[in-house]
């Protein structure tokens, strides 16, 4: 009976062994599946980390004016091409027909900056409104001589007939284009007349001797026969500028920034680029009349810098003495340059 009992307990004790040793090897089977799962999920984790690029806030998107002038085709072909979305920034194009709605678009804030020029810059400080400038643009302003008249100088424009704009950049390239010949602003007759296409049909009809126009206008009164007298890239004068909102500045820096990257990728687009490629977009996209496309010529477009403080200089002193402002701005206080470069 006790040896009976024995093997019992010797059985017993067997299978008690059995069990743990099924037992370790289970759990062994569990942790080592478990630290596989954990190896697994860290390496998926590492492979996505290294594999993709930090999340990066948003940039404040910006609004910007443009005007049917070839200043701002760099920045409708930036958005043409998508080089504003490709450089992560979020621009709305908001094209005016006139200066004066674009001025009131700064004044009221729906937008954030916009392609003018340093008078506008001047008027708008004299008024106590924040902007700067950011940049020059690439433009010209020419004085154009009707197609029946023979002047081919301003000297011998002296006393006929010449359409203007008053108090803004045509008559100040006009003052300019005078001065450059030793003649006064009161040499010849200034007509004003602000509306452009008014200026050209006066002009055709055989009713003045010149007018001051900005391209690609003045392209259209050549091909329809004028003749350039004079022209503010052979006098040196770059008064077109981009401006920006003090508060546009201080909020959207790195938006302005982008923008700039945008900018000068269009630039060298439309350098590098044959202009038959892309002069439908010009008429289509720049708000140029259809006349224009096979006569236009455009400028030799630079990637954006600063412009010269002589320019301002001169814009200042013409706007002193015609007492249109009452104080000399300086020109650091005026620009600012927050380009990429």
């Amino acid at each position: 009976l006790l040896a009976h009992k024995q093997e019992i307990l010797k059985m017993r004790l067997r299978e008690t062994e059995g069990m743990d040793l099924i037992l370790k090897k289970k759990f062994g089977f569990l942790f080592v599946l478990a630290v596989l799962v954990m190896v697994l999920t860290a390496g998926c984790g590492s492979e996505k980390k290294a594999g993709s690029r930090p999340e990066e806030k948003a940039l404040p998107p910006l609004v910007v004016g443009v005007m049917p002038d070839v200043d701002s085709l760099p920045l409708i072909f930036a958005w043409e091409l998508g080089y504003f979305k490709e450089e992560g920034v979020e621009v709305k194009i908001e094209q005016f027909k006139s200066a004066v709605d674009r001025d009131a678009a700064i004044q009221a804030g729906a937008v954030d900056g916009a392609v003018s020029d340093m008078l506008a810059v001047a008027f708008f400080r004299e008024g106590g409104i924040d902007v700067k400038i950011t940049s020059l643009t690439n433009g010209n302003y020419q004085v154009i001589g009707a197609a029946n008249e023979s002047a081919g100088t301003m000297k011998e424009l002296a006393g006929k007939d010449i359409a203007i704009s008053r108090n803004t950049i045509i008559e100040f390239v006009t003052d300019n284009a005078l001065a450059m010949e030793g003649l006064t602003a009161e040499s010849v007759n200034k007509k004003a007349i602000p509306k452009i296409p008014a200026r050209l049909e006066m002009m055709a009809a055989g009713k003045l001797a010149a007018a001051t126009l900005p391209e690609p206008i003045a392209s259209m009164a050549i091909k329809n026969g004028g003749h350039v007298i004079a022209d503010a890239a052979d006098m040196g004068i770059n008064p077109g500028i981009l401006m920006f909102t003090g508060k546009a500045i201080k909020e959207k820096k790195s938006s302005i920034a982008a923008l700039y990257r945008a900018y000068d990728r269009a630039v060298k687009y439309l350098t590098e680029t044959p202009a038959g490629e892309y002069m439908q977009t010009v008429i289509d996209k720049g708000g140029f009349p259809a006349a224009v496309k096979d006569g236009i010529t455009l400028p030799k477009y630079q990637a954006a810098s600063m412009p010269s403080e002589r320019d301002w200089q001169l814009c200042q002193k013409w706007l002193l003495d015609k007492k249109l402002t009452t104080k000399m701005l300086e020109f650091k206080d005026v620009t600012e340059d927050v380009s990429a470069k």
